[in-house]
């Protein structure tokens, strides 16, 4: 399903591609938003049909900038290595990126071993608790905020954080929830604490030097949204546990 919209102007095509080319930055970090495909080992995903999406409004080509990392998107966007990249909303990363409002909405969850005392999320927070967290990931610039007692422990990438948490004997792994869940049926032992604690909103990004796509950002997600094209992807790719965000409210 596609929205239909007028073309791009001409200051955004030039802002986000100056040389014909879309270059978008996908995270494999973050199963939510893309992956490789099984058989092609290509990059699927709601992120990778938004690119592909935004360079056929553009009118150019799509290149798909493949990181593992969130925090390695961000310094790439930050370095203008990148026009546009699929992050979560940070105050922090907002210094360096100009963001749209979410297009989709996923859950922080915290992972334990089955004989771990902690039950709750608001637990967790406690002197001599030890966290792991992949190190520049939406859900660590959170808790850096946030938690006052727990000591956070870096793993390198999402996808380590509970490995990292199982080799070094921490107490808790810290995670987007379906990254956990994957991780607890692929090793026994280990469980949820209920809920959430944080919503991560998704958006698009560009960096400031690119500022003056901003508003036609805005307005494609915001189309996006609305016509339908983030939800279909979202179950053409099997993808469960995110929601579609809310149109952003008028200004």
């Amino acid at each position: 399903m596609s929205a239909t919209v007028g073309p791009a102007p001409p200051e955004v095509v030039r802002a986000l591609a100056p040389d014909g080319t879309l270059r978008a930055a996908i995270n494999f970090g973050n199963p939510i938003l893309a992956n490789r495909h099984p058989a092609t080992g290509e990059p699927v995903g709601v992120s990778v049909d938004l690119a592909r999406e935004l360079a056929r409004r553009l009118g150019v080509k799509v290149e798909l900038v493949q990181f593992n990392a969130a925090g390695k998107v961000v310094e790439a966007v930050s370095a203008n290595e990148v026009a546009i990249a699929f992050v979560a909303i940070d105050p922090e990363r907002a210094v360096t990126t100009v963001y749209t409002a979410p297009y989709v909405v996923i859950e922080g969850a915290y992972l334990v071993r089955e004989g771990s005392p902690l039950r709750a999320n608001e637990e967790v927070d406690r002197d001599g608790t030890r966290v792991a967290a992949a190190k520049g990931s939406a859900y660590d610039l959170y808790l850096s905020r946030e938690l006052k007692n727990a000591k956070i422990v870096h793993a390198t990438t999402s996808q380590a954080v509970t490995d990292t948490f199982i080799a070094q004997k921490l107490d808790v792994a810290a995670g987007v929830k379906q990254q956990l869940q994957m991780d607890a049926a692929r090793i026994p032992g280990l469980r949820l604490l209920p809920g959430r604690f944080m919503a991560i909103n998704q958006a698009m990004g560009t960096s400031r030097p690119r500022a003056v796509a901003g508003d036609y950002l805005k307005a494609f997600v915001e189309e996006m949204k609305a016509s339908g094209f983030v939800a279909a992807s979202l179950v053409r790719h099997g993808i469960q546990g995110a929601a579609v965000a809310p149109a952003a409210a008028k200004p």
